[in-house]
């Protein structure tokens, strides 16, 4: 069956689910098949998975119930949530299914979200939330994505590396705890603030998290630019969306061209926004370097 998807009815899900996965390995066999006639990128680990997928809706539709229900992975993922928008760019043109120590990298050892997490705000609190005095904004994605793009009042706290979070976060979380702060968070899916809460709860910080990310909020917020500034950068060939979730005229190059410690990424996006189209990848997991910061 060709992986390549009907350009004229692309639509994009992505999803993530903390779970334990005895053997990641075995689980990518199994979505191998499944993934059939789809393009993107899915992530295994221990953890549990983290994917972007773009194809027809009736593709979509089989994978997102095979994935729920297929016997094969023994009801690991049943009750995955997806995000599906439309899309006027193919997303991608590839698919590649890897097995990584983690399906989000945090500079942390041995955090377990599986177990825990922060409190999930919908879009309709999280308003009002990050508004309350009380409350340090975080914007928990890397420095070019909140150049980009940003909820009124958020704080950056520099990332250039997965590790940088943390280490924001430990040089602060004293002081925040004096001042009987509360930590809110978001990130584009929700992925990397519900395993960073999970670690920062046990320093005991109250820690609040956007539900769905800003791509929930967009969705479930006709008026989001109320409380965002600029474009949410998405991690395929479509680059930034508005608050409408739909594409903006925004290039690699308007994202990454202007800081030299950036050039490896507008180079990797340049080279997976080449194909090729029917490339299927496995095995040893890429460097930190590859894609840290996916969602």
């Amino acid at each position: 069956m060709s992986h390549t998807p009907d350009s004229a009815a692309v639509l994009h899900i992505a999803f993530y689910k903390f779970t334990c996965l005895p053997a990641p390995e075995q689980t990518a066999a199994v979505l191998r098949e499944l993934t059939q006639g789809l393009l993107g990128s899915i992530l295994l680990a221990h953890e549990g998975i983290n994917g972007m997928l773009a194809g027809s809706a009736s593709a979509l539709d089989a994978f997102e119930a095979a994935l729920q229900t297929d016997a094969r992975l023994h009801s690991a993922f049943a009750g995955t949530v997806f995000k599906r928008t439309a899309c006027q760019t193919a997303p991608f043109a590839r698919l590649k299914i890897h097995v990584k120590p983690e399906i989000v990298p945090l500079g942390v050892a041995g955090v377990d979200a599986t177990a825990k997490t922060g409190v999930n705000v919908s879009p309709q609190d999280w308003r009002k939330l990050i508004t309350e005095p009380d409350v340090v904004l975080l914007d928990n994605r890397n420095h070019f994505e909140f150049e980009l793009g940003r909820f009124n009042g958020a704080i950056d706290p520099q990332v250039h590396n997965f590790r940088d979070f943390a280490h924001y976060v430990q040089a602060h979380a004293a002081e925040w705890k004096a001042q009987n702060k509360r930590v809110a968070m978001y990130c584009t899916g929700g992925i990397r603030c519900e395993k960073s809460s999970a670690w920062m709860l046990d320093l005991g910080l109250p820690v609040y998290q956007l539900e769905g990310g800003i791509l929930n909020y967009f969705a479930q917020m006709p008026n989001a630019d109320k409380d965002w500034q600029g474009e949410c950068f998405v991690f395929d060939n479509r680059v930034a969306l508005d608050t409408h979730l739909q594409e903006t005229a925004t290039t690699e190059e308007d994202v990454f061209a202007g800081d030299p410690g950036d050039a490896w990424r507008l180079a990797r996006a340049r080279r997976l926004a080449a194909g090729p189209a029917s490339s299927v990848a496995a095995g040893p997991a890429p460097s930190a370097a590859g894609k840290p910061e996916a969602e």
